[in-house]
């Protein structure tokens, strides 16, 4: 029979050919147009993106480590005591010697440990004693003028003070002062060491080695801080010889009214602490006492004496 033949196994299937549209034929537009092409060209980064990738975590680490840095100098220079703050801070050197302020010319020196007759008991008063003035203003005023050298050896010069308001005769006290250290029983004898007052000028300028003060009890504490007079007792505080102002006027009841001999002996006892002598005991029951022992609080079966070389 005629027709196409039938597809079947070994056979190539039959082309077909596709049959054309009817209709006029229309060119393709897109075909005019050049395709798109991906510009593969980047900005270039700015500088901080730059430093950013060149340098990593340390680029934020920097900046936060200089504002740490200028918070701590502040703190630093803030904190710091004036007078140093600028030097430390800014790496200036120390003043030279010849900036640097001179001292006060009466400097007040390091006291050393301060004596006293330790103890004190309320006494009684030597009946028909002079009177004198519980409390004081409080300050001192340099008896001025000077004295001839008493004595021979090493010369000892020293100022006589008076507490203001105190109503003493500032003279008269120096003048007794002066008559103690001069004695040749007193600290100078034998040529061991030579005294003399000196004055108001001296003592502005530091040109003498120790002081001599008659004070008030109530400002006993003021002169002798710490060291427990009980407004009763003298001492020894520093360069000084404190004097107790109660003690000069009225003595103590075992010097049996004799108000000048116990002024001898307040006079040395105390001058002797300055001069770097300590307390001692009685020697034995009948004798004289030392000096430096603390007659002022009793005598320990010694007689009382008033004088370092009797």
């Amino acid at each position: 029979m005629g027709g196409p033949p039938a597809d079947g196994p070994g056979l190539r299937p039959t082309a077909v050919r596709a049959v054309p549209r009817p209709g006029p034929l229309v060119a393709r537009t897109d075909l005019a147009q050049p395709p798109r092409v991906r510009s593969t060209v980047r900005p270039r980064p700015g500088r901080i993106r730059r430093f950013v990738r060149r340098y990593g975590w340390r680029a934020y680490a920097i900046p936060l480590l200089t504002v740490a840095t200028l918070i701590a100098l502040v703190d630093v220079a803030l904190t710091m005591p004036d007078g140093d703050s600028g030097s430390a801070a800014a790496g200036v050197a120390p003043a030279s010697a010849s900036e640097i302020p001179s001292p006060s010319p009466d400097p007040e020196p390091e006291p050393a440990p301060a004596e006293a007759d330790a103890g004190p008991s309320p006494v009684p008063q030597v009946v028909g004693a002079e009177t004198y003035v519980e409390q004081g203003a409080g300050t001192v005023s340099v008896v001025d003028g000077s004295s001839a050298v008493y004595g021979s050896g090493p010369l000892r010069r020293f100022v006589v003070e008076v507490e203001d308001g105190i109503g003493v005769d500032a003279a008269a006290f120096a003048a007794a002062v002066e008559t103690t250290l001069g004695d040749p029983g007193s600290w100078g004898n034998g040529g061991r060491m030579s005294f003399q007052r000196v004055g108001a000028a001296e003592a502005a300028t530091s040109q003498y080695d120790f002081r001599v003060s008659l004070i008030s009890p109530g400002s006993m504490e003021t002169y002798c801080p710490g060291v427990g007079t009980g407004g009763y007792t003298s001492c020894r505080y520093g360069e000084r010889a404190v004097i107790n102002l109660a003690r000069w006027a009225t003595a103590v009841p075992h010097y049996d009214g004799d108000i000048t001999a116990y002024r001898h002996y307040v006079v040395n006892h105390e001058v002797g602490h300055v001069l770097g002598n300590g307390h001692v005991d009685c020697p034995g029951p009948g004798q004289l006492a030392p000096v430096m022992l603390q007659q002022t609080l009793g005598l320990q079966g010694c007689v009382r004496n008033a004088w370092p070389y009797p």
